[in-house]
């Protein structure tokens, strides 16, 4: 389909689209939204695993799900119960979130790259009870003697291995409760995730989410363009959000998921026209990749692209004859900002958009009060369906409000037209390849080595995964780079961080550079640097650069 094709089609102005949305009730729970959409269009695909060669329909679906949330009943779990759930993108994922949807039940869901720390923290900081746990992410539980927490051994629930058949997953599958519901009501504001995000305190922070944040999130995705979605991929990981609200966004469109093993932006378009789908998150890497005589023969209506470079936007829309267009959300507060798809004059502007259905946005300065246009300061959201605090920290759910307001933490401007432009992070982030890593963290790894005095994790920009990770090594006194060389280093990151965090480069340094409260400032390290690589050791060359 044609850029032209679609802007011609003829929608409701964006006004009128945003006032019945909101106007229009949410489904009373995800598990409603999966009944409606079953008793719609009972024999439609729900989803296609392409690479998997796994599909089900919906009646299947739905048939499934309550099989398995019965047996997770007899199992003990129960709703407000938390479950983690540790498995790459293959049915059991959505399956397991979709039935403990069902028992109004918490999942948990880990990153399958995570190292025994990582998933102690987890484990241990969300209260899961019971997990969830593919065969290939045994070693890292196996490290754990004794199982943390909350956790016991007769609770975990293995998927694809041969150990102890009576705790396979697929064992709470063997019941006759496809009708099956539990014998109380789950309602929009039970919790449904704790979703991790990496944030400036080290730590990732579990943001709890209910059903009536995804539903407004995959609901505002589905409906604000006018458009049809049937066709939908999902290339990221499940136990990200992403592929979550979209699988929601396809129950509402009575559409097909499609589902990729993990993100390839070299096979990506392929998967675009090979499956005709009409709605994606296009990663614009893929305009880096050899041009196709069959690049435009696809079923495109509308990709979202985030944080795309200015000057590629025009020539990516030509490339692909399709339609891109910028937002911005978060794992707080969903979708925040997007871009109208008839908006034909801001591609290239940089722009993230305007508030989306069910969210209010202003830009504040340092005390909290709104800027005028063109001013930078902090973005602040607010709506209903958003993060209901940080579990068990208090103290960051109160930090991250002002009142009713959701401080981002990203610096935003706004023109006369009302169109938001992020201009940079408040927050010490650094994000590689879609993944968004707390300089803290890497930092609080490093500074445990006893000959390290102190470390400052800067992101290096890099042209394949936006950022890099460096890391400036200060030595205790009394130590040199022959007593910690960069190969031991390397070794102590890569048995506490994902590989994703461990940096790519080294500097070891004198005395870092304060600020006048005591804190590391950063920004003398690489102000005014032109090259951030020179001088380090580079993981992936393997030498000093």
């Amino acid at each position: 389909m044609s850029r032209e094709q679609v802007l011609k089609e003829t929608v409701p102005p964006l006004a009128a689209r945003i006032e019945q949305l909101e106007a229009e009730p949410l489904p009373a729970s995800i598990g409603f939204l999966l009944d409606a959409a079953a008793a719609e269009c009972p024999a439609a695909l729900a989803w296609n695993f392409f690479e998997l060669g796994a599909t089900i329909d919906y009646a299947t679906l739905q048939k499934t799900v309550n099989r398995l949330a019965c047996g997770m009943y007899e199992a003990g779990i129960r709703k407000g119960r938390h479950v983690g759930v540790m498995l790459p993108n293959i049915p059991a994922f959505p399956l397991t979130w979709l039935a403990l949807a069902r028992l109004g039940a918490v999942m948990v869901p880990i990153n399958i790259a995570y190292t025994p720390r990582e998933l102690t923290f987890i484990i241990e900081n969300g209260d899961v009870e019971w997990l969830v746990i593919h065969d290939g992410c045994l070693p890292a539980l196996d490290a754990l003697n004794p199982l943390p927490g909350l956790l016991r051994a007769d609770r975990i629930h293995t998927v694809g291995s041969e150990r102890d058949s009576a705790h396979h997953w697929e064992a709470l599958l063997d019941n006759d409760g496809d009708a099956f519901r539990p014998p109380y009501e789950v309602e929009l504001d039970d919790p449904m995730n704790i979703q991790y995000t990496s944030g400036t305190t080290g730590f990732p922070k579990g943001c709890v989410l209910s059903h009536r944040y995804w539903l407004i999130t995959s609901k505002s995705n589905a409906f604000r363009d006018g458009r049809k979605y049937a066709r939908i991929l999902a290339p990221t990981p499940f136990f990200y959000m992403d592929p979550q609200w979209l699988l929601l966004m396809t129950f509402f469109q009575r559409g097909t998921l499609f589902v990729a093993n993990r993100q390839s932006p070299s096979r990506f378009m392929g998967w675009v026209r090979e499956h005709r789908i009409n709605f994606c998150l296009l990663p614009y890497l893929v305009h880096k990749q050899p041009e196709a005589p069959d690049e435009k023969d696809h079923a495109l209506v509308r990709v979202n692209v985030y944080g795309i470079p200015k000057d590629l936007h025009a020539a990516l829309e030509e490339r692909f004859d399709l339609i891109a267009r910028e937002a911005f959300g978060m794992t707080e507060c969903g979708t925040c900002l997007f871009m109208p798809i008839e908006a034909t004059d801001m591609t290239g502007s940089g722009s993230c958009g305007k508030p989306g259905p069910f969210r209010q946005a202003r830009i504040v300065d340092e005390s909290g009060q709104a800027v005028q246009a063109g001013q930078v300061g902090e973005l602040q959201v607010r709506g209903p369906g958003m993060l209901q605090g940080y579990y068990k920290n208090p103290q960051a759910t109160a930090a991250a409000f002002d009142g009713d307001w959701f401080r981002t933490g990203d610096l935003f401007r706004q023109d006369e037209r009302g169109y938001f432009y992020i201009v940079g992070r408040v927050k010490d982030m650094i994000r590689r390849a879609g993944e968004n890593i707390a300089a803290r963290e890497v930092e609080a790894v490093i500074t445990a080595l006893p000959q390290v005095a102190e470390a400052a994790a800067v992101p290096v920009p890099d042209e394949v995964r936006g950022e890099e990770v460096k890391v400036y090594v200060a030595l205790r006194e009394g130590y040199g780079p022959e007593d910690l060389p960069v190969s031991a280093l390397l070794e102590h990151c890569a048995a506490k961080l994902a590989r994703f965090k461990i940096p790519r480069y080294i500097a070891y340094h004198g005395t870092l550079p304060k600020t006048p409260s005591g804190k590391i400032a950063k920004k003398q390290l690489t102000q005014g640097v032109a090259d951030l690589k020179a001088g380090s050791y580079d993981r992936i060359q393997e030498k000093w650069l």
